[in-house]
């Protein structure tokens, strides 16, 4: 069975009908061709952007000259209600002071120390989930923020702060898009922007619970009582070229990012990795078979025993990447494929295209977990992989994701059969790639053998 992705809008529409499109589905409004173009140049009255598929071109822009194409103010602008100023929106001196403070604590030998957590979530969302039938992207999201309150904060779920910003953050993923479509406007910098007044709210209220969260831990910190855990290293390492340490507003810029980029990408992931399985027995027999064990006491050091299972998440990760595009901007005048781009254009890098195109992986739209014991598919990787993006701007909690990943599949897999439901789901982007109408599944419990 092919994976569903939207079907691609007609060659040629005019541009308020593309507006609509585009604010209605990201992923929809762009043309079939873009799945073997090596670039695409798009101009409007309002902007002037490149979608660069050129691997040659994303080495450009992520890796050999990152600096001269800093994140673009376009997808700052729909997301600052709830990151204000996070590792995730800023750019230039105060981006690279914030990793110095942060990359620490998401270090390997941190990660292994924090595992212990994510496999109490593990078993916590094993225990929740009955047979029957399911809207697993909803499971999906309670199990990621668990994973994140748990190592962040020490404190599972059912903590009271903890479920408020669970609750919340439930009624903003889908008020908030992935580019707000207003920012595109050629507006001065000094005019302000509007957003949605439920997206407004929304934010507020996350940001209020995240801020109650920290201030406790501001105090157990002050108090000399506070767990040894991943938000404890952050509130209390010092950057080591200029001795700044985070704020309180700033440490909740930082949390805001951290839930959003460790519980939504995670969630999207899970879910669709379930999907997947759920439309391929055979391959949801294999991971099974990974997930059949005593988990008591499995260890960080035991990962490489899922191999299988690791392989079906990057899969997952190849066809539905959570974030799909990423937008750079151009600081200086520059030549891409014999076009000019002039200061201030847009520079589209899309994962989404990236990982289905034609002229990079054999078999783009297949779901083919064993294609990452090929030669062929380790190339496309090097050249056209990139679900945590690439370079210096690497997300940082990229190994967090993959052990969370393919920890949690491996978990529910073994204890659940997941049959698929109703027609196939459509996948939108929101802040990260979801099915339109949630993605239903059937649960059963495996005997036991």
């Amino acid at each position: 069975m092919i994976p569903p992705k939207p079907a691609p809008r007609p060659e040629r529409v005019g541009l308020l009908r593309y507006g609509r499109l585009f604010r209605e589905d990201i992923l929809g409004a762009q043309p079939a061709r873009l799945y073997r173009a090596w670039m695409a140049e798009f101009r409007t009255p309002f902007f002037h952007s490149f979608m660069a598929n050129d691997p040659a071109l994303l080495d450009l822009v992520l890796k050999e000259r990152p600096d001269d194409f800093p994140k673009s103010d376009k997808v700052r602008e729909g997301l600052a209600p709830l990151l204000g100023r996070s590792v995730f929106t800023t750019n230039g001196e105060e981006w690279k002071r914030q990793r110095r403070i942060i990359d620490p604590a998401f270090g390997k030998g941190r990660l292994r120390e924090a595992f212990p957590a994510m496999l109490e979530a593990a078993e916590a969302c094993v225990a929740r989930l009955r047979e029957g039938e399911v809207e697993i992207e909803a499971e999906a999201s309670h199990a990621a923020a668990d994973v994140i309150f748990r190592t962040l904060f020490s404190v599972p779920i059912e903590d009271r702060l903890a479920a408020a910003v669970f609750r919340e953050f439930r009624a903003y993923q889908r008020t908030s898009p992935l580019l707000n479509v207003a920012a595109l406007l050629p507006w001065p910098r000094w005019m302000p922007r509007f957003h949605k007044r439920a997206t407004r709210e929304a934010a507020r209220a996350i940001r209020g619970a995240i801020a109650a969260l920290v201030d406790r831990r501001m105090g157990e910190i002050a108090d000399g009582v506070a767990p040894d855990d991943l938000a404890t290293k952050i509130m209390t390492y010092d950057d080591p070229q200029t001795g700044h340490r985070f704020g309180r507003e700033e440490m909740i810029d930082q949390v805001a990012i951290f839930f959003l980029a460790g519980h939504e990408t995670s969630a999207s992931a899970l879910a669709w990795a379930l999907y997947l399985l759920a439309t391929h027995p055979e391959a949801q027999a294999r991971v099974a078979a990974e997930g059949a064990r005593d988990w008591e006491g499995f260890a960080f050091s035991r990962l490489s025993e899922l191999a299988f299972t690791r392989d079906v998440f990057r899969e997952t990760l190849r066809l539905y990447p959570p974030v799909p595009m990423m937008v750079r901007e151009t600081t200086r005048a520059e030549t891409f494929r014999g076009r000019h781009a002039k200061i201030g254009a847009q520079v589209v890098l899309s994962p989404w295209h990236l990982h289905r195109h034609e002229r990079l992986w054999d078999a783009p739209d297949a779901f083919d977990p064993d294609r990452w014991g090929t030669e062929a598919a380790k190339e496309s990787a090097r050249r056209a992989y990139m679900p945590f993006s690439a370079g210096p701007r690497v997300c940082t909690g990229a190994g967090f994701a993959m052990a969370e990943g393919v920890l949690l599949l491996a978990r529910i897999v073994g204890a659940f059969e997941v049959g698929a439901v109703g027609p196939p789901p459509v996948p939108v982007a929101h802040l990260t790639v979801r099915a339109r109408d949630g993605i239903r599944l059937r649960l059963r419990h495996r005997s036991v053998r």
